[in-house]
């Protein structure tokens, strides 16, 4: 008998009617009120005679009936597609397309779906009919749009099975119970904010919605002592960071109930994870590093670990098997730089209607993750950068994040982040965002002379910038692309 998550969510509501299973906006529902707005929204996708494996959207802004619809559509055979409401019109437009979606369950009907889309109860229809069966979609959880940033977004289709079972994996680490809270500010559009749902919502424990991230929001939910744990991305961490204190490291969040900090989808660093433990002392820190290809949650670096490995990603979850290969397709030395490749069971079924993409995704059963990647010792894995962000300067090939390695450990420096710009003479230059501590003015010369003893000249900046925050991607996490785009819109190319 397949798995199915949203039977996996009605079960929980069976068994916890009476606990409280999301609270947003100051008020909550039960899990007996949720089962009813499943089986409500169920019966509205019947009566628009939904199809089996159909394609359905969900307008997702972090609300209980988003959880609602992935269940309902889960139950009705077919397959949720999150998108996140903020986007504009044109990339909600591109998505339907890509999609041929012709439902959507949307609670706020100028969230950006086509006019002609009529109302349906809590449904939006479309004027098209069913799209064309895909073989692809048969067993199909969830089509996940990745963010995109050298092309067009990629549409991730993971499975029903494969995605139960990577929630199996995440809980023999994390440990969800009943009666748990625990605090959501990552959108629903992120594989990280779905299994985190979906885990709290079937131990029987509150998942507190909040429909974007805050500091301020966040620290108040924090200080109100029930919260158990919470998923973030760094970027959000950096932003608390520099809202709470002109030094963080010298004040304390209030958080008396928070026992697990759950860290992902960029790298961490050493000055910020020093950080983090200063001002959440007695929250355990799990770094998990993954792809929304593979269900995410491929390596944790754990706290017994971090003392000797800060800014690895780790070791591999279980049932997870990697190797690092060369340019060759064979395995290099422990040490030596390569791409990072995964053998997993809960790998992605593939990339909507583009067979030879998927095709070029994996390498003799291996998931090639496009991670350049090194083994230290004892089995860790450390990071080196994105196969497709390598800088070529000068036939030189350089990784953005052993530059960012080099300057991050500035007292004064909060957040960094490299990039190649595209020199009519050295084919790329250098370019370092720099966003100074709260308060802090830093000198050019004396960021270069830090990095002198670290970097050799040909890896250091040709151009320092600062700002006051990196820039952002369309999952809210910092993105290199972004950044290499405004750049070369300013004419820094020239």
């Amino acid at each position: 008998m397949s798995t199915n998550l949203g039977q996996m969510i009605l079960a929980a509501c069976r068994a916890h009617a009476d606990s409280t299973a999301i609270e947003s906006a100051g008020s909550s529902i039960s899990y007996r009120d949720l089962a009813d707005q499943i089986v409500a929204l169920s019966r509205q996708l019947h009566d628009a005679g939904v199809q089996a494996s159909e394609p359905i959207v969900v307008m997702v802004s972090n609300a209980p009936i988003d959880l609602a619809a992935f269940a309902a559509i889960w139950n009705a055979g077919a397959v949720v597609v999150p998108v996140h409401r903020a986007n504009p019109a044109a990339t909600i437009a591109e998505l339907l397309q890509a999609t041929g979606a012709r439902i959507a369950i949307d609670a706020d009907a100028n969230a950006g779906l086509p006019s002609s889309w009529r109302q349906h109860g809590q449904l939006r229809i479309g004027p098209l009919n069913p799209p064309t069966p895909r073989e692809l979609l048969s067993g199909a959880a969830l089509i996940l749009f990745t963010s995109g940033s050298t092309g067009r977004p990629k549409g991730v289709v993971l499975s029903h099975q494969a995605f139960a079972g990577k929630l199996d994996t995440i809980d023999s680490l994390a440990n969800f119970q009943a009666g748990q809270r625990s605090l959501l500010v990552l959108n629903l559009s992120f594989v990280f904010a779905n299994w985190l749902s979906l885990l709290v919502l079937r131990s029987g424990g509150t998942l507190l919605m909040q429909a974007r991230f805050t500091a301020s929001e966040f620290i108040e939910a924090l200080a109100r002592g029930d919260i158990m744990r919470v998923g973030v991305v760094p970027t959000m961490m950096r932003s608390l960071l520099a809202q709470n204190s002109n030094d963080p490291a010298t004040k304390a969040l209030i958080a008396p109930a928070l026992r697990q900090l759950l860290i992902g989808g960029e790298s961490l660093d050493a000055r910020l994870t020093a950080d983090i433990e200063s001002v959440l002392p007695d929250a355990q820190l799990i770094n998990a590093y993954g792809l929304t290809e593979t269900c995410g949650n491929d390596f944790y670096l754990l706290p017994s670990d971090r003392p000797r490995f800060t800014g690895c990603i780790g070791r591999p979850a279980p049932q997870i098997r990697f190797r690092i290969v060369g340019e060759n397709g064979q395995e290099v030395s422990p040490g030596e730089a390569g791409e990072l490749q995964l053998r997993t069971p809960f790998a992605m079924t593939g990339y909507l209607d583009a067979p030879e993409l998927t095709t070029a995704a994996f390498m003799d059963g291996w998931f090639r993750t496009g991670d350049i990647a090194r083994l230290r010792e004892d089995g860790v894995v450390e990071l080196a950068g994105r196969a497709k962000e390598i800088i070529s300067r000068g036939g030189n090939k350089v990784s953005p994040m052993e530059i960012e390695r080099a300057f991050a450990d500035h007292p004064q420096v909060a957040a960094v982040m490299a990039t190649g710009v595209s020199d009519p003479m050295l084919g790329e230059r250098i370019h370092l965002l720099v966003v100074p501590r709260h308060g802090c003015v830093i000198n050019k010369t004396e960021l270069l002379s830090h990095a002198a003893a670290r970097l050799p000249r040909f890896k250091q900046p040709d151009t320092i910038h600062f700002a006051s925050e990196l820039p952002l991607g369309r999952t809210g996490k910092a993105d290199r692309g972004t950044l290499r785009r405004r750049l070369e819109e300013r004419g820094e190319a020239a």
